[in-house]
């Protein structure tokens, strides 16, 4: 296991083992976090549940998740804290990332601050 290299709150912890759950995932499943190339401003996050790590993944635990983050997209998750939101806009996990320069207006991709 590696340090943490992203935060989840007490409810994002909550949501995702509901999610995790009401998909029928086993009860060990991982959560990967992940950021890809797309997007409106250049990079967008991907989350989903698996069942181990890759070679090579970082592996944390967070609330009681095991979490799984890439090498490449450790330098741009690295300080994140994913929290759930629930308002006028929709409800769903929200990334408070301290290496995005900028968030899109529909907060859904983000460009990095060191590109």
């Amino acid at each position: 296991m590696t340090d943490r290299i992203v935060e989840l709150t007490p409810l994002a912890v909550e949501k995702v083992l509901a999610a995790r759950a009401e998909e029928g995932h086993p009860s060990d499943a991982g959560l990967r976090l992940a950021v890809v190339k797309g997007g409106c401003s250049g990079y967008e996050y991907s989350v989903k549940f698996a069942p181990q790590p890759v070679e090579g993944d970082m592996v944390f635990e967070a609330g009681g998740i095991t979490v799984f983050v890439d090498p490449e997209s450790e330098r741009l998750l690295r300080g994140t804290v994913l929290d759930y939101v629930d308002g006028l806009h929709g409800a769903g996990l929200r990334f408070e990332n301290p290496n995005a320069g900028h968030d899109c207006g529909c907060g859904a991709s983000f460009a990095a601050a060191q590109d």
